[in-house]
């Protein structure tokens, strides 16, 4: 279920990553009329929404939705809707449809309900899920231990349930030096990242590889929360 990719140099990962994104909105808009493209921050990425923000497709028909967001004003530097508006929503992609999960609210918990509002309002199924992993083994704001982490990661117990399950989860994270001063985070749910149609993981450098080997060699989601997406079908990006 897990499709490694690895790659001399991040160049050509960052190409080879573009162009599968691509097209998979690009077939989405031809099927359905519109695509949701699910989005990580951090700096891995980085050069994957610059490549990706020229290219030729109607981006007017894309959604853009964050995968997690830190409690912080949106204009703020540690915002990754600030990080997407920057390095992914300009050029052609400027007429991007971004859906943000910060909301006015002082406290993550009370902007839960308007942010689960928000992504409840998207199709069932994202089409493709770019996600990250730190060194401590999250994904997402999936962070070991966290408190409202089972919450996230909890699915469904039968998919014939009336109930939708929610899309979103309120985190609060222990301080560590992966999380620094934020610790209250969004993010999408385990149950909302398994429902879309790809999802692709990017790692690079000898530290990450080691985490992800780390976290492929155990079973424990509490202490690397990275090995919940491993039950589903996964690309591994990876480049020095």
């Amino acid at each position: 279920m897990i499709n490694d990719r690895s790659f001399p140099d991040r160049a050509s990962l960052e190409k080879a990553l573009a162009e599968d994104i691509v097209r998979i909105l690009s077939h989405a808009i031809e099927m359905r009329g519109t695509a949701v493209f699910l989005v990580s921050g951090g700096s891995s990425p980085r050069g994957v929404y610059n490549v990706l923000s020229q290219a030729d497709i109607d981006w007017s028909r894309v959604y853009v939705a964050l995968v997690d967001e830190r409690w912080v004003s949106s204009d703020h530097e540690a915002s990754n809707e600030m990080f997407i508006r920057k390095n992914l929503l300009t050029g052609a992609a400027a007429k991007a449809h971004l859906v943000g999960m910060k909301t006015s609210a002082a406290d993550v918990h009370e902007g839960l309900a308007e942010c689960e509002q928000r992504y409840a309002a998207l199709p069932a199924r994202p089409d493709v899920c770019l996600l990250g992993m730190g060194s401590d083994g999250h994904t997402a704001s999936l962070f070991p231990h966290a408190t409202g982490l089972e919450e996230a990661i909890a699915l469904p117990v039968s998919q014939a349930s009336q109930v939708k399950p929610p899309r979103c989860a309120a985190i609060d994270a222990i301080p560590s030096a992966v999380t620094g001063p934020y610790t209250q985070r969004m993010t999408v749910t385990l149950d909302y990242l398994s429902s879309a149609r790809k999802r692709l993981l990017l790692i690079t450098g000898a530290e990450k590889r080691s985490v992800y080997e780390m976290a492929r060699a155990g079973v424990d989601i509490s202490d690397m929360p990275v090995r919940a997406l491993f039950g589903f079908p996964l690309d591994v990006f990876w480049a020095p």
